[in-house]
């Protein structure tokens, strides 16, 4: 089967792998489509210096066969099922995963491919062998909502983890895929108002478009959206912190969702804090829950016409380096690869 490795900046090639073997209780996903996210743009442009490596982890696909021990068993995947697939590894057995936090697991994530390059996902391919445990059937909808379903399932965990409840104020710093994701979850999820901030006037007419209340930027954010019960950052720019506290009403949450520079250290104060009852939550990653209501929704429809806004280009997996210069130099909310 074929592979995508990243072998140097704007370096792709598909390389020629042996198709892996299904256990006992896996499933093996032919891949129908993957979407490229901020990681596998920052591998080619050279921001993220790993190479080579097999990258791809928002992956859909239909199911090809069935481990023998969980063939027969009442809700478990069957060959035919679309699905979308969960990669992330969970030991199970450390003390993350045993407090149920297992998006923070603390065995070395990833894998390696037969010649030891190093997989990240190494979704980019022809097929995918994972537990049947991690494989979640998302029913007639279309493949390229499916392929959603990592990034969905991110967000569900962000809402959660945030505290999102019915009749919220909610801002959303970023109006870029996640926060467009942000945008349409907490809309269904009964927000009062969504807003949506972001440098790009492109990007705020178009979250308007989506379904935003109001639009600004960042330093118009307070005088046009008043006070919120709760703030996304999915945009982890210089600035995006202290402007999340200043939107917040006496007992509000920021959430800290998107990736900060490792260096980047602000100044908050926390007699603020503590005098208003603010809180600030850090997001990462999903858990098996946000993956079944992941996977619901996608199969629902209810996000239909959201997810499809956000399919900026399909290539098949042949022309996956051209799908990866698109997505590392253009304005775009998901590429998608796969197929022939």
């Amino acid at each position: 089967m074929r592979v995508a490795v990243v072998t140097a900046p704007e370096a792709v090639e598909l390389r020629e792998e042996p198709t892996p073997q299904v256990g006992p209780d896996e499933v093996r996903v032919e891949v129908g489509a993957t979407g490229l996210c901020t990681m596998e743009r920052r591998l080619y442009s050279g921001e993220k210096k790993f190479y080579p490596v097999a990258p791809g982890h928002e992956v859909a696909g239909r199911v090809a066969e069935v481990g023998a021990a969980v063939a027969e068993l009442p809700g478990s995947p069957r060959v035919g099922d679309t699905v979308t697939v969960d990669l992330l590894t969970r030991c199970g057995t450390c003390a993350a995963c045993r407090r149920g936090r297992t998006a923070l697991c603390k065995s070395p994530q990833g894998g390696t491919l037969s010649d030891g390059t190093v997989s990240f996902g190494a979704g980019l391919s022809d097929n995918v062998v994972v537990k049947a445990t991690q494989v979640f059937p998302t029913g007639t909808a279309p493949i390229e909502h499916a392929a959603m379903g990592e990034p969905l399932a991110c967000v569900a965990h962000s809402l959660r983890l945030g505290g999102l409840r019915a009749g919220d104020r909610v801002a959303v710093i970023g109006a870029g895929y996640m926060g467009r994701v942000h945008l349409a979850l907490a809309r269904h999820r009964g927000a009062a108002s969504v807003g949506l901030i972001d440098v790009s006037a492109d990007r705020l007419a178009e979250a308007r478009t989506a379904g935003a209340t109001w639009t600004a930027a960042p330093d118009e954010a307070v005088e046009l959206g008043g006070k919120q019960d709760l703030v996304f950052v999915t945009a982890g720019a210089p600035g995006a912190l202290e402007l999340a506290v200043s939107l917040c009403d006496d007992g509000g949450t920021v959430v800290l969702y998107g990736a900060f520079d490792k260096s980047l250290s602000v100044g908050v104060s926390p007699d603020a804090i503590h005098h208003h009852e603010l809180s600030i939550v850090g997001v990462y990653s999903h858990e098996p829950e946000d993956w079944r209501e992941a996977a619901a929704l996608i199969a629902s429809g209810v996000l239909a016409a959201d997810l499809d806004a956000l399919v900026t280009a399909r290539f098949p997996l042949d022309a996956v380096a051209d799908a990866f210069k698109l997505a590392a130099t253009s304005p775009v909310y998901r590429v998608l690869v796969g197929g022939a």
